[in-house]
């Protein structure tokens, strides 16, 4: 009922408003947008929202609408969210902020814990193939880039709620100034946010907070920035991890779990433009980040059957990246970072993750990528790019992989573009320590201490038209994965000690189309995905795979933003998808997920926004990860007011 009423009311409000907005030429200045929202053609947002419904905004906030991304989220996105890209798993897919790829050594499942709050980050870009393989670190199929933006003067303050008793709030300010009469400025932001809910589903709810500041020094063609961000949630899912695997009868309602996770993040980068189009950008950085895992907290006095585990990680990180141009023709792309990381575990059955050979590695990777563009005439080229990237841990064998591609690129005097490449590349990582630090015959998780290195091979040809106000991407790709670290059940082996890490070949085809088209007050994005998988684990006692099968082999996104009025902005993403049978999923196979948000700027209040959102508009009880139950819907209203 109350998904018909938002859905009803917002149609209304939108029709209400526009048959008694002022005319363009009696509108007040004011009653303009404060900021422009979004723009798919230009600026290469890929979401038709920004802005979260169930708590506050984060980088990784709808990216589950992202026409690249899958995101299999345990509560929301913002609670616990594996990021995948192209059919890959959790763990194949890295977080880069400047030149530096923030790991977590326990687990990919934390690799989106990123306190940083959004408006110091750019847009984010989805590396794969050859880009990939030049800037990815420990991530064989994608990486999702982040650069730091430069601070403006304003902020914003934010505020609202939803049922299931939520509440959000947050502030922005960011200064800066000239110095002196220099060409030089300097900056400092920062930002506090916090939610809590009592989540879409019994057992779900979180208390997030977040705390996050930087300082900036900006030249004629520099920027520096020195960054510090904390964040803490507390939030539940029934089955989160577990998939009721714990439970006598299967059933993961049955089983409350509950983490507790604190992220501590300091980084300094420096970006250096120099000569003729090169640039070099450093960034060093320090994550440390602890997690209290609580397993069926209704049994806390129950032993054996209680189960609670304490880990914390620490990375430190130096990334570099670059192009150096040495003529009109020849360039040389390049990147590198070295990354030291330790843990401390302990869990109740005793050793933690510390059962393994080690509790702390060291990482190297280099690559060298020269490029030549061969300049066919006024408007055509080709770009010729060839070089090797290394990877070596002091705990793990070294792997050199190449790194190929052509692209032909047309480029007309009125902006209009085609371009087509073919590319191929090879890429490894190394596994987390609950996959091979851990117990191999106890315990939740069993660890696998023999697993190796990783590799991953990408073959792919795709292309790209820009025609003003529309443009379509396309790409066909074939990808190999050796030794990939999978999470697997064995159903002959009942009760929790089930899943298991396991190393298997997949081979993954897969088609994607993106388009996007802006007309007077629509946008709109949409895209269609294709994979498919032939896998072999070696071990016919596998029965049922987490994470690498669990993928959609068909899904489709739509993303449409409507301003009527500059005063109304409507803004809506939609995902189908068709999910590979997966003997762990209690749900549907299909899905269909929307979120809405109608946004009104009122006239004659310069800076105020009041929004009305809903998330999963349908309340599709899709299982993200197989064998957890889905999220519910979430409605929530609020008001920005920026200055």
């Amino acid at each position: 009922m109350k998904r018909t009423l938002f859905l009803c009311g917002l149609a209304a409000a939108s029709y209400s408003f526009a048959e008694s907005a002022p005319t363009e030429a009696e509108s007040p200045e004011s009653a303009a947008p404060a900021y422009e929202l979004t723009d798919f053609v230009i600026k290469e947002q890929q979401t038709a929202n920004i802005m979260p419904v169930t708590t506050y905004d984060t980088p990784v906030s709808n990216l589950e609408f992202n026409p690249r991304i899958d995101f299999q989220s345990r509560n929301m996105a913002e609670a616990q969210g594996d990021v995948t890209i192209r059919g890959g798993t959790f763990e194949a897919t890295g977080f880069r902020v400047g030149s530096a790829t923030l790991i977590d050594p326990q687990t990919g499942h934390y690799f989106a814990e990123l306190p940083i709050a959004p408006e110091m980050l750019t847009v984010p870009e989805v590396l794969v193939a050859g880009d990939n393989a030049l800037y990815g670190f420990n991530s064989t199929v994608g990486t999702i880039s982040y650069g730091w933006t430069e601070i403006q003067n304003g902020g914003s303050l934010t505020a609202g709620g939803g049922d299931h008793d939520l509440n959000f709030q947050r502030i922005h300010h960011g200064f800066a100034a000239q110095l002196g009469e220099s060409d030089w400025s300097w900056g400092a932001e920062a930002e506090v946010s916090r939610s809590e809910s009592d989540g879409t589903i019994p057992l779900g709810e979180h208390d997030f907070d977040r705390y996050t500041g930087r300082v900036q020094l900006v030249g004629p063609n520099s920027q520096t920035d020195l960054f510090a961000g904390y964040q803490s949630k507390f939030f539940g899912w029934p089955g989160m991890y577990t998939a009721g695997r714990y439970s006598d009868t299967g059933d993961a309602s049955e089983v409350p779990e509950f983490e507790n996770l604190k992220t501590r993040l300091f980084i300094l980068n420096h970006l250096q433009n120099y000569g003729d189009g090169s640039y070099m950008e450093l960034t060093a950085s320090h994550r440390r980040h602890t997690d209290h895992y609580i397993l069926d907290a209704t049994n806390f006095t129950a032993s054996p059957f209680f189960f609670e585990a304490f880990h914390e990680t620490e990375v430190t990180a130096l990334g570099v990246s670059g192009f150096h141009q040495i003529s009109d023709q020849f360039g040389i792309n390049y990147a590198g970072q070295i990354s030291a990381d330790e843990i401390e575990s302990t869990d109740n059955f005793g050793g933690g993750l510390e059962q393994g050979d080690f509790q702390s590695r060291t990482y190297t990777k280099i690559s060298v990528l020269p490029e030549y563009r061969l300049s066919l005439d006024d408007e055509n080229s080709l770009t010729f790019r060839a070089g090797v990237s290394y990877d070596d841990t002091n705990r793990d064998d070294s792997e050199f992989s190449p790194i190929a591609d052509v692209t032909w690129e047309k480029v007309r005097s009125n902006g209009d573009a085609e371009s087509v490449y073919l590319s191929y590349a090879k890429t490894s990582q190394v596994a987390g320590y609950t996959a091979i630090g851990g117990g191999t015959t106890s315990g939740i998780f069993r660890s696998n201490p023999e697993l190796g290195r990783e590799t991953s091979q990408n073959l792919e040809l795709g292309g790209r038209v820009t025609r003003g106000s529309w443009n379509v991407e396309a790409a066909i790709f074939y990808r190999w994965d050796d030794d990939l670290v999978d999470w697997t059940i064995d159903f002959d082996d009942q009760g929790p000690f089930a899943r298991s890490a396991d190393a298997v070949d997949i081979d993954t085809f897969g088609i994607e189309l993106i388009a996007a088209k802006r007309w007077d007050t629509i946008e709109a994005i949409a895209s269609y995905t294709f994979l498919e998988k032939d896998e072999d684990y070696g071990a016919p006692e596998i029965d049922a795979s987490f994470y690498a099968l669990n993928y959609a082999n068909h899904r489709v996104t739509l993303g449409v933003i409507w301003t009527p009025i500059d005063m109304i902005k409507v803004s809506v993403d939609n995902e189908w998808r068709s999910q590979e049978d997966n003997a762990l999923r209690n749900s549907d196979d299909e899905a269909f997920f929307t979120h809405a948000t109608l946004t009104i700027y009122p006239p004659n209040l310069d800076g105020l926004e009041v929004f009305a959102s809903i998330d999963n508009a349908w309340d599709d009880d899709f299982e993200d990860v197989p064998g957890t139950p889905g999220r519910g819907d979430q409605v929530a209203v609020g008001a920005t007011y920026r200055w």
